[in-house]
């Protein structure tokens, strides 16, 4: 499996895997158009490269402004959810945006969404604070999580002249 960046054919395979989450937010066509356009967007696919055509798993939309980014949607296809899909896209998303300037992510969670929140206090994310209401239809709270990032660290070892 390898987490790239979302090219535009991958467009109706990730709004398929969103159908199948009703968990997920149900984005239309044109925000996941409008998101690869915006500076700061990006969307991240995780797909197995070694099958013709490659199979996307998942998707994983943020926004960055300035230093902080925003989690707006995350999905992985049922068939293949607790395999680390989840995590991959998390973690490769971290990577990325790190390297952008980012120094920390925010994303809302429904409370009740216990798979979710297994996955994200897994990475790192913690919680910020909690939102009343903020869902419908359900109506339901949020939990508002953040993750700060950090650059690698090099241990006194590495620094020391040989």
């Amino acid at each position: 499996m390898k987490i790239i960046q979302f090219e535009r054919q991958d467009l109706q395979t990730i709004l398929a895997i969103q159908g199948k989450n009703p968990l997920a937010s149900q984005w239309r066509e044109a925000d996941y158009l409008r998101l690869t356009t915006e500076l700061g967007g990006m969307i991240l696919v995780a797909e197995i490269e070694t099958m013709t055509p490659p199979k996307i798993l998942g998707f994983a939309a943020f926004q960055r402004l300035i230093d902080e980014a925003e989690l707006f949607n995350m999905a992985v296809d049922p068939e293949h959810q607790h395999q680390g899909v989840g995590k991959a896209l998390l973690e490769g998303a971290r990577t990325r945006l790190l390297q952008a300037g980012a120094k920390r992510v925010f994303l809302e969670v429904r409370q009740s969404n216990r798979a979710a929140l297994g996955l994200y206090y897994s990475v790192g994310f913690g919680l910020h604070s909690q939102r009343k209401d903020y869902y419908s239809d359900p109506p339901e709270d949020a939990y508002i999580l953040a993750l700060e990032l950090f650059a690698p660290t090099t241990t006194s070892a590495t620094l020391m002249p040989t």
